[in-house]
């Protein structure tokens, strides 16, 4: 199972309506497994015990820049969850991921998540929402 984040309690959201994974912005002086423990802890309430880096995914975007998301899964964590202040919570199960409004790039690196046991590298361009192009490790990709 995936813990996924359905965005529908922010006014102003890019992903508003659209369940995407846990997660968030880099603090100053963090490194991404800094952040990531930080933002599930804030957005969760759980804490990772333990966790594996997965993979890194370029966004390359004409309306907000470049950005870059580091991706980790763990199936080790404790605590309770909490309620989130930017959606909903819902634990779903993998095969499942991908009846969900996602963004076309979510869909793709959750899919290879499930797929690879190999850290992946992978770029993604979007004119608006539309995603046009999409490269895996360096290599043009045509996925769905």
């Amino acid at each position: 199972h995936y813990l996924m984040l359905h965005r529908t309690k922010k006014e102003v959201d890019e992903n508003k309506d659209k369940w995407i994974a846990v997660g968030g912005k880099f603090e100053y002086g963090e490194s991404p497994e800094d952040c990531a423990l930080r933002e599930v802890k804030e957005e969760t309430g759980l804490t990772l015990n333990s966790y594996s880096y997965k993979g890194i995914v370029t966004f390359v975007s004409d309306k907000w820049g470049t950005e870059y998301m580091h991706l980790f899964l763990s199936d080790n964590f404790s605590g309770e969850i909490a309620e989130c202040d930017e959606g909903e919570l819902a634990w779903v199960a993998k095969k499942d991921v991908s009846a969900l409004r996602l963004w076309d790039g979510d869909r793709i690196f959750l899919k290879l998540l499930i797929e690879r046991d190999t850290f992946f590298s992978l770029k993604l361009s979007y004119d608006g929402d539309e995603l046009i192009e999409t490269a895996l490790d360096g290599v043009k990709i045509t996925y769905k």
